[in-house]
């Protein structure tokens, strides 16, 4: 009996997705409970699991193909035999150690690359195709040519690494690869220009002494993380909590714009900006408000864990009440963050430089950090974004006003 493989049921805010990698082909075996395959929307990887045991059939939507919230996207036969298995078995294990003389005939390639492979000596059964249907490109073989000329002459043969999603090209190469923008950069490039496009965005900045919160952190961080169960102590949670103050001061910083109305929240849900091999995302902390700085700090490692495994939830990347994103963990030193619509403000956070600072008369060295918000001039005033600003680099520069709610 065939059992439909469909897509997951998509929320409102998203309207379809793209077939990402199918990690099992027609006449594969499959369990129950297995991953079969990727669905990529804007924000997240949605993963399919089969429903029941078998082989996979027929597969409906290939590989870039849109889909829609619970369109078929192939069939499991319940209780089939995987077609390679008989043969899997039979084959001796030596046949494994190197390919078969007429391999290369087998294999799917292009006309051009297989004439490259020709010139170069390239067994085309070795190469991965990154083609449709796994048919060699040229640029596989191109870059299986420049890997066996990387590769020692004394070495071993082996087969070639596919190519990866961004090529490193040698010096007087004139190749080029054309691959498809991931949904995820294709939709952060559409609502940046929306956000620009559409909204008054300007930035003030300002800068922090972070003194007082590093002599905090390195006073306590050990207890910290041994009363936490291995929780650390990083500085993303001071700054979440001295936003979550200074949003309670200033709600319009806290609002958005729906139409003609403004939509003042009660709640601090944060966004944190992580950096992914998928690009960047942003989940949620809820109500940021209410945590301490071991929750916040426990809960932006598991996104931080999540994100880099693409196990994120369309819950977790969705909502928002304000931003803060932090390129100093990459050297920024300054910077103008965007708005994330429909939010009204970002806090940018930036690398920590010792500089000379005039204190009190005397020119002293002290760890300082660039801030920067931008923020939507059609809700928020200059000046209500430059008190909010300076509010929270007072709330850091004495950190016991967190404490004291002062």
């Amino acid at each position: 009996m065939a059992i439909e493989i469909k897509a997951p049921t998509f929320p409102e805010s998203v309207a379809d997705g793209t077939v990402a990698t199918w990690h099992k082909q027609p006449g594969d075996a499959v369990k129950r409970d297995e991953l079969i395959v990727d669905i990529e929307t804007d924000k997240v990887v949605l993963e399919v699991l089969a429903t029941a045991d078998g082989v996979l059939g027929a597969i409906v939507k290939n590989e870039g193909d849109t889909v829609l919230s619970d369109e078929v996207l192939g069939s499991i036969v319940e209780g089939g035999v995987a077609a390679a298995a008989p043969a899997a078995a039979a084959a001796p294990a030596a046949a494994a150690a190197a390919p078969a003389a007429g391999a290369d005939e087998d294999a799917i390639a292009a006309p051009a690359a297989r004439k490259l492979a020709e010139e170069n000596g390239i067994n085309l059964a070795s190469v991965k195709g990154t083609g449709k249907d796994g048919r060699v490109t040229k640029e596989d073989v191109v870059a299986a040519v420049e890997a066996k000329k990387a590769a020692p002459a004394a070495a071993p043969a082996k087969a070639a690494a596919p190519a990866a999603a961004a090529p490193v090209f040698a010096a007087g190469d004139r190749i080029e690869k054309r691959v498809p923008m991931t949904r995820v950069r294709a939709t952060v490039a559409k609502r940046l220009v929306e956000a620009q496009s559409n909204m008054a965005m300007l930035t003030t900045f300002n800068e922090v002494d972070m003194t007082e919160v590093m002599a905090l952190r390195s006073k306590y961080k050990d207890l910290f993380e041994k009363s936490h169960n291995g929780v650390r102590l990083g500085f993303m949670s001071f700054f979440v909590k001295a936003a979550t103050e200074a949003l309670k001061r200033f709600p319009a910083v806290n609002a958005s714009i729906d139409g003609g109305d403004i939509v003042y929240h009660g709640y601090a849900d944060i966004g944190v900006a992580v950096s992914s091999d998928r690009g960047l995302v942003v989940p949620v902390l809820r109500n940021a408000e209410l945590m301490s700085l071991a929750e916040i700090e426990g809960g932006i490692a598991t996104f931080g864990k999540k994100a880099r495994d693409g196990k994120l939830s369309m819950d977790e990347m969705t909502g928002g009440t304000f931003t803060i994103t932090n390129g100093g963990t990459f050297g920024s030193m300054m910077s103008t963050p965007i708005v994330n619509p429909p939010q009204a403000a970002i806090l940018g956070m930036h690398n920590i430089i010792q500089r000379p600072m005039a204190i009190n008369g005397q020119v002293v060295i002290r760890p300082m950090m660039y801030l920067a918000l931008s923020y939507d001039h059609r809700l928020i005033d200059g000046k209500e974004a430059v008190t909010f600003l300076v509010t929270i680099k007072n709330l850091l520069e004495d950190p016991a006003r967190l404490l004291l709610d002062i």
